[in-house]
């Protein structure tokens, strides 16, 4: 049977705990300091901990550093104290989960009945990191670099639970894959995974798109309409381009964030929702709150669990693997054999890859179509098939250079050389074109 250690300080409490999770099938040891649990965890390790925050000789969260040798242990936070701050805090610090007093039992009990789910799919993530990463596969990511290594130790950590992640990086670095393996990685895998780009819905669709509709609410509501959040009851909502959503409903956003519950346009029922989360942003959100564009309330609730991804040109030898993985699917489809030059790759590794992996990607295929079985550097676009990887083609930056003063650059060359071809740009850029002109107008303002 699993075994649950039980943590506070109120007798009463610790007696009623004790029956509650024996009644879930788990035997049951309890402790009323930190004291008393650190004899407990040395005489028997849990499979899960459930501590108050305040105890009289310490927190409960010092207990965290001491489980790290067994991680196969959850554990569970459990506070009358209970406020943002302590709950993000402790995520961030590595507990599974947290419960408010009065103790909420059937709440307790879905927290008890996800540690065997949660232990399997931990198994699952450390077969992942031992086996395939060596090889630069993880879930949908491939990258053998040591940025990229970092990256799956975080997934590997925030997977299992249920937090709250924002993912940050430039566009084409494969924030979309993440969110994808986080979930596929995560107990809700059965369940949906819908992304939405909150860049390209227009202003007066999103809302819609987002919590739904009631029939008659609007011109054109011929019937309910279920948003997103329905659909994705029980699994996982990646929300991307987070800090282009109309700040009017980043409001009900954090709403429906905080109470568990939507209300569909033109209705007055709340709906009750269990979707996990994943935002994405390629700009910075401080430099976004700072312009009024995204509220700072919900970037602090989405930003429990954030994860920088690294750009392609900093992520030493995982050029070669990408582009090798990319030519074999062509190659697949095709039946062919084709392969890049010594040169060809020379040549990919000097680049700066401005739009990243997407951009990579979508040059590795225009290569293919263009080169016959050895595919030359005569098959590179000018930037790359000149000297020098097309360096003169690249933004001049010094170093101390903003990232927003960095982005506004790389827009307008990446424009530029596609000879003002918007939709082009934008393509390669990994935006969407709508971003794109938001990002022009904001430009012809200062």
């Amino acid at each position: 049977m699993p075994h649950a250690l039980l943590i506070d300080d109120d007798a009463n409490l610790l007696s009623g705990l004790a029956e509650l999770v024996g009644q879930e099938g788990f035997t049951t040891s309890t402790a009323g300091t930190l004291a008393d649990a650190r004899t407990q965890l040395a005489e028997r390790a849990p499979d899960v901990v459930l501590t108050d925050l305040v105890l009289p000789d310490g927190s409960g969260l010092d207990l965290l550093r001491e489980l790290e040798s067994n991680p196969a242990t959850d554990v569970v936070l459990i506070t009358g104290h209970a406020s943002v701050d302590s709950a993000v805090d402790a995520l961030r610090k590595g507990v599974s989960d947290y419960l408010t007093k009065p103790i909420d039992i059937p709440r307790l009990r879905t927290v008890l009945a996800n540690v065997a789910r949660t232990r399997e799919l931990k198994q699952e993530v450390g077969t992942l990191r031992e086996e395939l990463r060596k090889l630069g596969y993880y879930g949908r990511l491939l990258g053998a670099s040591t940025q990229m290594q970092k990256v799956y130790d975080l997934i590997a950590k925030v997977a299992p639970t249920e937090a709250t992640v924002l993912l940050l990086g430039e566009s084409g670095t494969g924030k979309d894959l993440v969110a994808q393996t986080l979930h596929d990685l995560s107990r809700r895998r059965k369940k949906p995974f819908l992304p939405l780009n909150c860049g390209a819905v227009s202003p007066q669709l999103i809302e819609s798109e987002l919590f739904g509709h009631e029939r008659g609410s609007f011109t054109g509501a011929t019937q309910r309409h279920r948003g997103y959040f329905e659909r994705a009851h029980g699994g996982t909502l990646f929300l991307d381009e987070i800090t282009e959503m109309p700040i009017e409903l980043q409001v009900k956003l954090l709403r429906v964030l905080e109470t568990g519950s939507i209300i569909r346009i033109g209705g007055d029922q709340p709906v009750d929702v269990d979707v996990r989360v994943i935002a994405a942003s390629n700009r910075r959100p401080d430099e976004a709150i700072s312009e009024g564009k995204f509220r700072e309330d919900l970037h602090y609730r989405l930003n429990v669990f954030p994860i920088q991804l690294p750009p392609l040109r900093d992520r030493h030898g995982d050029v070669d693997l990408l582009a090798d993985h990319f030519l074999a699917e062509l190659n697949k489809a095709d039946g062919t054999a084709k392969t890049l030059s010594v040169a060809c790759k020379d040549r990919l590794r000097t680049y700066q890859w401005p739009g990243n992996v997407r951009e990579l990607k979508n040059l590795v295929q225009r290569a293919f179509i263009l080169g016959e079985n050895e595919i030359d550097v005569e098959c590179l676009p000018p930037e790359l098939s000149a000297e020098h990887g097309g360096a003169n083609s690249q933004p001049a930056l010094k170093v101390g250079t903003s990232l927003a003063e960095t982005e506004r650059r790389l827009i307008l060359a990446t424009l530029d050389h596609y000879e003002g071809d918007k939709k082009k740009a934008a393509e390669v850029l990994g935006i969407s074109l709508k971003t794109l002109y938001n990002r022009l107008n904001l430009y012809k303002q200062h």
